[in-house]
């Protein structure tokens, strides 16, 4: 049997080029600390969400780290393991 993990998939940056992942949301909540996971056309994120830590473990086609920290408006680590996606 297979465990869903919550995720969400988004655009790494709004319509004005600025972060839609960040810090301190400055919109009403429906769910706080309820995703695991982030899916963007740059990056994938794993969040702890008991710790409160976001880690960057995969980058998609094209994307650099350095594009990723300049796009990204959260604190995050990078996981030793990070993988390049290869879509076929």
């Amino acid at each position: 049997m297979h465990q869903l993990i919550p995720s969400v998939v988004t655009d790494h940056c709004n319509k004005h080029g600025e972060p839609k992942i960040v810090d301190t949301c400055s919109l009403p909540l429906t769910g706080a600390r309820c995703v695991s996971m982030i899916i963007t056309e740059l990056a994938v994120f794993e969040i702890d969400r008991k710790a409160g830590v976001m880690t960057l473990t995969e980058l998609m086609p094209g994307a650099t780290l350095e594009e990723v920290k300049a796009k990204t408006g959260a604190n995050f680590e990078v996981s030793p393991n990070v993988k390049h996606v290869q879509l076929d």
